[in-house]
Order: C-alpha cells, then sequence, then structure tokens
C-alpha cells in the first residue's frame, strides 16, 4: 500500500527546483493540510531536505540518502505489488520477514533496516553490516512452483541485482557461484534465499529472499578477518578508489564472502538522489520480471556471461573433506559443473556444497 508519504515525495520530486503549496497537495491527495504537515515531517525524519516558505509551499532539496519507505516507492513503477517496510535496526531481515510472514503477511512484502545486529549468511557464516553504509534487506516470496523452480530464486536475484548495480552506478560485476557478486575479485553482495515447506503438503509455503549490498565503508573500517576478502561500492561522486571494505555473508545483511579472494575495486559512481533506495527498487524490479516465470529461466544467459568461476581452478567443502577441482561451466539446472583432478566431472547442488577459489 503506497502511503500518504510515499505519494506525497513523488509529487515534490517531480516538482523539484519549485515550491508546491500546502493547498495543492492536500487536494492532489485528498488529505487535510495537517496531514500534509505530518508527511513532510515524516520525510525529514527520513532524511529529506524540504524547505518550507510561508504562502509558497514546500521544496524538495535533496536527501542524506537515507532509507525509507518513500525514497524506495519513489523508484518503483510498480507500487501496488510491493508493501515496504524500513526499520532503523533489526537483527536480521530473513528472520524478522520469516516471523512476519508466519502471520500471514501477502507476497512482496519487503523488510529494509538501516543496520543488523545477528543475522545470519549461507552455511552459518557471520557478517558485519554497519549503520548507514549498505543496503539491507528481505523480500517474502509465496510461489506457486515446484521445488525446481524455487531453487532458481537465488540466481536469479543475482543476475536482478547485479543489473541493479549497474544502472544505479554504472559499473559492471560478475556472479560467483551461486549467490555472490564481485567488482574485480571483491565481493560487494551476498544473497541468501530460505525457504518454508508445510509439512503435509512437502510444497514451498514461503520463500525469503535476503539481499545485502556494501554501498560505502564505515570511517573505522571493517572487522580485521575481512579486512582484505571484500569492498564496498563507494557510490561518493570524485571518492577515491577503496578496497578492503566491506560485510560477511548476507541475508539481506552484508556482503559475504569465502575466503581466499583477492584483488582491487574501482571507484563507482551513483544517483546522488537517495541511491541507496534506487538500488533496491531496481533490484526489485529487475527480479520481479524474472520471478513471474522462473522456469523459462531468462536470467540464465546472463548469469553464465556474469560467471566469474568457469576456467579456475577451486576447492570444493562438502562436511569435513575438500577436493581440488576445475570449475567448467554453469549447466541448464544454476548447478556448477567441475572437474576433479581424477577427470571426474560433477554437477555442484549449492545446499549441498561450498566452494572456494583458489
Amino acid at each position: 500500500m503506497v502511503t500518504t508519504k510515499a505519494r506525497l515525495l513523488e509529487i515534490l520530486e517531480n516538482n523539484r527546483g519549485a515550491f508546491t503549496s500546502g493547498a495543492f497537495l492536500a487536494a492532489q491527495l485528498s488529505v487535510s493540510r495537517n496531514a500534509i504537515w505530518k508527511a513532510i515531517e515524516a520525510l525529514r525524519e527520513d532524511g529529506f531536505i524540504i524547505l518550507a516558505s510561508t504562502n509558497n509551499g514546500y521544496r524538495l532539496e535533496g536527501s542524506r540518502d537515507a532509507i525509507s519507505d518513500a525514497g524506495i516507492y519513489l523508484h518503483l513503477k510498480d507500487k501496488e505489488f510491493f508493501v515496504i517496510d524500513v526499520r532503523k535496526t533489526v537483527t536480521s531481515t530473513n528472520t524478522v520477514l520469516r516471523d512476519i510472514a508466519a502471520k500471514g503477511a501477502p507476497e512482496g512484502y519487503v523488510l529494509a533496516a538501516e543496520q543488523q545486529t545477528a543475522g545470519k549468511g549461507r552455511l552459518g557464516r557471520s557478517f558485519h553490516s554497519p549503520f548507514g553504509h549498505g543496503v539491507y534487506f528481505s523480500l517474502l516470496l509465496r510461489p506457486v512452483a515446484p521445488a525446481s523452480d524455487v531453487a532458481l530464486i537465488t540466481p536469479a536475484a543475482a543476475v536482478a541485482a547485479a543489473r541493479a548495480i549497474e544502472e544505479v552506478t554504472g559499473r559492471h560485476v560478475g556472479i560467483k557461484w551461486v549467490n555472490d557478486l564481485f567488482l574485480g575479485d571483491k565481493k560487494v553482495c551476498g544473497i541468501l534465499t530460505e525457504a518454508v515447506f508445510g509439512m503435509e503438503s512437502g510444497t514451498v509455503e514461503s520463500a525469503v529472499l535476503g539481499i545485502g549490498i556494501n554501498v560505502t565503508a564505515p570511517e573505522e573500517g571493517y572487522p580485521d578477518e575481512i579486512a582484505d576478502i571484500v569492498a564496498a561500492l563507494n557510490v561518493g561522486a570524485g571518492d577515491e578508489a577503496r578496497s578492503g571494505a566491506g560485510a560477511r555473508a548476507a541475508d539481506g545483511a552484508g556482503a559475504g564472502v569465502d575466503r581466499g579472494m583477492g584483488g582491487d575495486v574501482c571507484e563507482v559512481a551513483a544517483s546522488p538522489l537517495v541511491s541507496r533506495c534506487a538500488l533496491i527498487a531496481a533490484t526489485l524490479e529487475n527480479f520481479r520480471g524474472y520471478y513471474n516465470d522462473l522456469s523459462k529461466k531468462e536470467f540464465l544467459d546472463e548469469y553464465r556471461a556474469r560467471s566469474i568461476l568457469p576456467g579456475r581452478e577451486i576447492l570444493v567443502l562438502s562436511h569435513d573433506s575438500e577436493k581440488r577441482a576445475r570449475a567448467l561451466a554453469i549447466d541448464d539446472d544454476c548447478r556448477l559443473v567441475v572437474e576433479y583432478d581424477d577427470g571426474v566431472v560433477e554437477a555442484l547442488s549449492s545446499g549441498e556444497v561450498s566452494i572456494r577459489q583458489i
């Protein structure tokens, strides 16, 4: 449901540079002048800079790149499917949204946060997602599809997020099978999908898709154990290239990482207006295009084109064992095809193994 605040922001944005009277806004939105004033104050609390002038009305000057429901709605073309819920701090967007889903929340419910304190990543990894420096959000899905199609949610989301980063920042990112995005050889985004199965039906009742993108590095830096292996987009205009900034495995948390990666990351530029909101909206829009019919696998060719592992030497980690292999390709089911040192070829499922580049 689009709020008065979101509709108000859209009008102010469309009239950027000019004042819009409170009376006009109230008439357009069919609310009272007092409701307009309250919505203006709510937008200011969200980080939007709005000037007020007696007899002239209100004028949008800009924003401090805060994440807000109104800011995300501003960039969404489809404002009806998505329900946006933005919070300052949560334990984990995936964990909290799963609780919301259990209470009957509709498909398309999005929970975004400025910070997470106890998120969880794939295979039990932890992460660091500092306040105000990343994009951390989860999307509730209720897929009417076989489990084989549900397994395509994560790779489809990887392409959707990669496209969103390019649309907003102009930078090309690669995909490290199955759920991580890289600038060069450093991770900037992680994805985790958690499904809930019905005990009696054996079908997927809901799935929570979490995405975390490192946007800027905090001034104090990141923990030593991840400082050299992940990166942030660094969207500020004129920023110098920086490397070694980022977060650990994401579920709508921070960006995750498998150890052993190294490399440099270049400066990227993004829209100065609510760039993090734009990233969220673009990712949601791109993903929904694929989600409407996952069985068509319209994302697959781009997933393969962006894949950074084929041709590289890797370690395949399973339970307490690890084996050397060479990554060959991504198959039609988005499995990673590898060849071991003994010549055996296998298609790996992401739910069974983890891989690390040598």
